[in-house]
Parts: structure tokens; sequence; C-alpha cells
């Protein structure tokens, strides 16, 4: 395998990883996550992660299989795979469930949102080097597009673990360790690259299937349940923001 690809995996996947955990620690500190915007890191977020799917994923998929139609039974499982893994990990996007955890409760739910994200992580290791195996320029738009919504989700494990009374050192070191999944993700990947060469396209559908289904099925519900309480549209500027920021960084990359 070209050294160069895996220095570029390695490298995205740790800042990626890096980025999401110290974005979310800037945010918490700075308060940034509080009222509006956190509606607008959301915005962003749900944009890049549709925009990535639809703009990049999903026609490097039609590319990379010969537009083999099976690649639209990819991204359908894709999706499928997730609602599953929703209710399977109940806490796989935790939001405001950790308010009022006593005793055992709280246990456990410190142990779904661990387990849980670090397998989460796990998979975008896994999204980011298999992007990288197809093209330089697509692996970095799926390691932004992977950012931007691990940003939202780390905020909400770390504000949860504090919640959970486990101490803001442990909250840190458990969100670190959680992070580097992603890192053993990509590894795991490198060392079957040639079994899944082949099948390149139908994982890049399925990836696209499951942006897809984070975007629409855990951020946008979020969106409409805030848009419904103050119906402000500022953010419709942020999702278009989020889609506009994929578009230019295709039309960079690819140059």
């Amino acid at each position: 395998m070209n050294l160069e690809i895996v220095i570029y995996i390695i490298v995205f996947t740790f800042i990626g990883s890096i980025l999401s955990l110290v974005g979310g620690f800037i945010l918490l500190w700075k308060k940034i996550w509080e009222g509006e915007n956190s509606v607008h890191l959301l915005s962003f977020a749900a944009g890049v992660l549709l925009a990535t799917a639809f703009l990049d994923l999903l026609p490097e998929a039609q590319v990379e299989s010969n537009s083999n139609p099976n690649i639209f039974i990819a991204a359908l499982l894709g999706l499928v795979t997730f609602f599953f893994l929703e209710r399977i990990l109940i806490n796989f996007h935790p939001h405001n469930d950790a308010q009022n955890l006593e005793g055992s409760r709280r246990k456990a739910v410190v142990n779904l949102i661990l387990f849980g994200d670090g397998f989460h992580n796990f998979i975008d290791g896994f999204v980011i080097a298999s992007s990288f195996l197809v093209s330089i320029p697509l692996g970095i738009v799926t390691s932004l597009a992977v950012a931007a919504h691990e940003i939202p989700q780390e905020i909400s494990d770390f504000t949860i673990l504090l919640k959970s009374d486990i101490g803001a050192k442990k909250a840190i070191i458990f969100n670190i360790l959680s992070g580097l999944a992603a890192l053993l993700g990509a590894i795991v990947t490198l060392f079957v690259a040639d079994l899944i060469e082949p099948y390149l396209g139908l994982i890049l559908a399925f990836t696209g299937g499951m942006f897809i289904y984070i975007a629409a099925s855990d951020i946008i519900p979020e969106l409409q349940h805030v848009y419904l309480k103050d119906r402000k549209w500022h953010q419709a500027i942020f999702f278009v923001i989020g889609i506009i920021t994929v578009f230019l960084t295709l039309q960079v990359l690819h140059v």
C-alpha cells in the first residue's frame, strides 16, 4: 500500500479525534454550547453530513462500483443498521437523559455512553480509512464530515459524564480513550485493505446511508423541535453554510 495514503489516514483520523475532543472542551469551557449557539452547531453538522453523503460519498460509490445498482441497497443497509444500533445502544447519541441519574441507573448510562461512543468512533476510523483508500480528496472531505458531527456528540457525552458525578478528570480520560478508538478502526482497516478494496463502492454507499441517518434521524428532528418553539430561521443559514462548506471543499480538492 502507498505509504502516503497510510500517513494521510493516520494523520487525519488522529486530527479528527483530537479536534472533536478539543473542540468539545473549548465549547464547554467558553459556554459556546449554550443557547442558540448549540442550534447553530447542530445545523452546520447536519448540512455537512447530508452534503458529504449526496455530493461526494454516493457519487464516488457509483464510480467505484461501476454503477452497480447494489450501492443503493448498501446505502439502505447503512440506514437500517444505524436504526437498530441506536435501539440497542439507547445512548448512542445521548443528549439530556442524564439530568437526574441515580445509583445503578447512573452507572448503566455512563457505561452505555462509553461503549456506544467508543464503538461509534471505531466505525468513524473505518469510514475515514476506507475513504482515503479511494482517493485523498474523498478522505479529507469525509474526515471533515466526521469531525462536524463528532464535536456536538463529544460535547453531549462530556456534559452527561460530568452530570453523572464521575469527575472532570475521569470524564476527560474516558473521552480521550473513546476518541482513540477511531485510530484503532483506521489501523484495522489498513490491515484488511486488500480484502475490502473490491467492495469500496458498497462501503462508501453504506457510509452515505449512515451519514444520512445521523443527520435525518438524530440532528434534524432536534432542530425541528427547536424551530417549533421560536419560529426563527437562523438555523437554516448554518445548515446551508454546512452544505456550501462541503461543496467548496470539493471544488478546491478536486482541482
